[in-house]
């Protein structure tokens, strides 16, 4: 099992993490945050491992690129984003995946399979379903 956040300061956004989340039974999306700056803080006292991180890069309180400078490195991350510009940025920082907005449900699952894959490296990649 996967647990994980979202970051996003789209509720929009958000809602289809969580929908395209609740249609994979490997995923369970702990929880979901419009205010990045409260992410720290929830990492520090969740009782809950979290393994990965959707997160947007351009919100308006805090950059996800900074926040991920911030993230415990065990915590794997898979931007979501609406501009491609970061692209190359992101994969420097060694990201799972760059999930383009909008994105497909198709295209999230096989971000999820890359974290998986990242999570337990020497197992077979599993169905998800």
């Amino acid at each position: 099992m996967i647990h994980a956040i979202a970051v996003d300061d789209e509720v929009n956004a958000l809602g289809i993490i969580q929908e395209f989340s609740s249609r994979i039974s490997n995923l369970d999306l702990v929880q979901a945050f419009t205010d990045p700056t409260q992410v720290l803080q929830f990492l520090t006292h969740s009782k809950t491992k979290i393994d990965l991180i959707f997160l947007d890069i351009q919100m308006s309180r805090l950059n996800g690129l900074t926040l991920a400078q911030h993230l415990p490195k065990n915590c794997k991350i898979i931007l979501t984003t609406a501009y491609p510009d970061y692209a190359l940025h992101g994969y420097e920082m060694d990201v799972i995946d760059y999930l383009l907005k909008p994105f497909s449900f198709e295209r999230f699952e096989k971000a999820i399979q890359k974290a998986y894959i990242q999570r337990i490296p020497s197992s077979n990649p599993v169905l998800l379903y």
